[in-house]
């Protein structure tokens, strides 16, 4: 299964390791990963973006440099692309269905109220990473 994180699934593994988005990418770094990752450098830009934040950077236990340079070095990286037509409410989170549809992935992890509304997107699901380590789980 090929999978697509919005920034904030990032983000919150970095803040939280044992939660929910922190298990995902632990199991993404595993020895036998349930799924691959797919990233674009609109998502990785707005990860890194994200993380000179200084609400974010306050509370990172940990620095993030090597462990998101191991999250991209193990992830597939496919160009940037513009869907057809926006589809979210809000057109900057369009680049995560972009990558999904470029990257043929089946999901999209996001904690974003607006993409979860949408459920789905040309075939690829929309879940919440308690839904997605369901899945993975079930699997």
């Amino acid at each position: 299964m090929r999978a697509v994180f919005d920034a904030n699934v990032f983000v919150s593994a970095a803040l939280c390791p044992e939660g929910i988005p922190g298990r995902l990418v632990a199991l993404f770094l595993g020895e036998r990963p349930p799924f691959e990752l797919i990233v674009s450098p609109a998502i990785v830009a707005e990860v890194e973006r994200a993380f000179t934040y200084p609400r974010v950077r306050r509370y990172l236990k940990q620095p993030v440099d090597e462990w998101l340079d191991d999250l991209l070095l193990l992830a597939e990286l496919v160009e940037d692309s513009a869907l057809a037509s926006p589809a979210s409410e809000d057109p900057d989170d369009d680049k995560y269905l972009a990558a999904a549809l470029s990257g043929r992935a089946a999901v999209v992890v996001t904690g974003e109220g607006d993409l979860l509304r949408l459920k789905r997107h040309e075939g690829v699901r929309i879940l919440s990473p308690r839904a997605f380590l369901s899945l993975v789980r079930s699997t």
